[in-house]
């Protein structure tokens, strides 16, 4: 739910200083929950990584062994549950102790022009990675999330070659073993982590961290793609009760429904067209003038065995309103009536307007 927050609200301008409508807090427990899902995600990101080809050269007194490792690819790994922790006021530590991994792929290599190869097996043995994350807000209110701190240590780690190293190059395969593993831990060890990575999320504050969880107020304003216009009205304060019990708390104000009941009056969505042929053929209620005969009875005298449609819209902006224990909405509507002539054309016959219609 918290990343469906950060990717609603995308693309939107400098919100700080207002209230915001969306309050989001999430706790140790929600934290928890969410590293086991990113461990099972981890490890399927981790069996599909491409690993580039390795290339180099190794002098060996009276030459140079040019070598290739290519095909590369992760045939297992052991991820174990990270240990992720708010640090309060800054962001998040994560921890992981003891990742293994093993890898296969093919080798070459060329001296002159001689030619060998064969396939190899590399085994990465108690990975520790220690990652600090800062999370704030830049200028525009965006939520910003800094790389501050990464380390990775390898424990232990073994490569076997197999087949070809012919009886010429074999000598020389110790010389550059440990050359060769140094460049693939490299590789393999390597995740790129962008210096800032800015999330386009609409932050009137920026984020709160403490010790047991991570509180985000968010604007939580909706806009119409063609047309966006702010609405005639502004966002109120409101608070939302902290519990640590809860693995996520989300509170959403009367603002964000109003502002969307905005966007789709002021686009004209707010409309609807009512035929004969939506009505169940075993409603007794049919969109003809003379059903609307006992009611209006001039209907089917001047408009004899026809059919009608309805037009049903809102006059005005439908507006929510928050009370403790009740939701209100406040939707002037109304109702207009037209018979379909022969030719197809519409004549209006009457026009119903709804003062008020409240849903508790």
């Amino acid at each position: 739910m918290l990343l469906f927050l950060i990717l609603l609200l995308p693309c939107t301008n400098h919100a700080f200083g207002l209230n915001p409508a969306i309050k989001a807090v999430l706790a140790s427990k929600g934290l928890k929950y969410g590293t086991h899902i990113g461990t099972d995600w981890m490890h399927e990101k981790i069996l599909s990584m491409k690993v580039p080809d390795v290339t180099g050269g190794v002098y060996i007194g009276f030459g140079t062994v040019k070598y290739v490792l290519d095909g590369i690819s992760v045939s297992s790994c052991d991820v174990p549950e990270p240990s992720v922790n708010f640090s309060e006021g800054s962001g998040l530590k994560i921890v992981i102790n003891g990742l293994s991994i093993a890898v296969r792929g093919n080798w070459h290599t060329t001296f002159g022009i001689i030619t060998d190869g064969g396939s190899f097996d590399l085994a990465v043995f108690n990975l520790d990675l220690t990652l600090l994350v800062d999370i704030g807000s830049d200028d525009k209110g965006h939520m910003s999330i800094l790389s501050k701190y990464c380390s990775a240590r390898i424990n232990s780690a073994t490569i076997n070659f197999h087949g070809g190293a012919s009886w010429i190059f074999q000598p020389f395969v110790d010389c550059f073993k440990s050359r060769i593993k140094a460049l693939i831990e490299e590789k393999v060890m390597s995740f790129q982590i962008d210096p800032i990575v800015v999330l386009d999320v609409p932050l009137t504050n920026a984020p709160l961290i403490s010790s047991s969880s991570l509180g985000l107020d968010l604007k939580g304003e909706f806009y119409s793609i063609k047309s966006p216009k702010e609405p005639p009205f502004e966002a109120k304060a409101f608070d939302l009760p902290k519990d640590d019990g809860f693995m996520l708390s989300l509170g959403l104000s009367e603002f964000s429904f109003n502002s969307a009941s905005y966007a789709y009056f002021d686009t004209g969505h707010l409309h609807i067209t009512v035929t004969d042929e939506m009505i169940p053929p075993t409603s007794p209620l049919r969109l003809n003038t003379s059903y609307f005969g006992p009611f209006i009875p001039q209907l089917p005298k001047l408009f004899p065995n026809m059919l009608m449609l309805l037009e049903v819209y809102a006059r005005e902006i439908p507006m929510f309103s928050f009370l403790p224990g009740e939701v209100t909405l406040d939707f002037p509507g109304a109702v207009k009536a037209l018979a379909i002539l022969p030719n197809r054309t519409l004549t209006p016959l009457f026009k119903l307007n709804a003062v008020s219609l409240l849903v508790r």
